[in-house]
């Protein structure tokens, strides 16, 4: 990869035609199109009015060929912040170009800089060429532990009782 034709930018309120274009691209990369309900007015609100999430592009030669999307969360042992990496995504004709991993480390150099306890995210387990990439880089799976999630109808049922 060629570090100098590489740049990072952080979304700007106009791009949210663009992170709802690549988080589609995600969803259908992993079977999951069907659920995306975003769109670019919601969007709009919890990037940009509410500040709920952050997104940095990787842009090559004046194209973003990548996105991540983040946001922070607090560990009560660390006593501290973490960054939580929501979506990454290179399109496929960028991949093998290291662009996946300079996003990682952006994301990890944005963790240090904001004196951030740890960067984490979540993996689909057939996912095997990002599973062999993650861990090729040092990151640790966290097998102890089931992801549990109350979302929709049940989460309105809940909130309600």
């Amino acid at each position: 990869m060629n570090n100098d034709q590489l740049e990072f930018r952080y979304a700007k309120r106009e791009d949210v035609g663009l992170i709802l274009k690549f988080i589609k691209d995600l969803a259908d990369y992993e079977h999951l199109l069907d659920e995306v309900v975003a769109t670019e007015e919601i969007l709009e609100e919890w990037l940009f009015d509410k500040e709920k999430a952050e997104v940095i592009f990787a842009v090559v030669d004046e194209k973003e060929v990548g996105f991540a999307l983040f946001f922070h969360n607090f560990s009560t042992f660390l006593g501290r912040s973490g960054v939580y990496l929501e979506d990454l995504y290179v399109y496929p004709e960028y991949r093998g170009r290291g662009y996946g991993k300079a996003l990682l480390t952006k994301l990890a150099k944005i963790a240090v800089e904001r004196g951030c306890g740890r960067l984490e995210w979540w993996c689909l387990d057939w996912n095997k060429p990002s599973i062999d990439f993650y861990l090729s880089l040092g990151a640790e799976p966290m097998d102890e532990w089931t992801v549990y999630r109350i979302a929709g109808d049940t989460l309105k049922k809940m909130a309600e009782s």
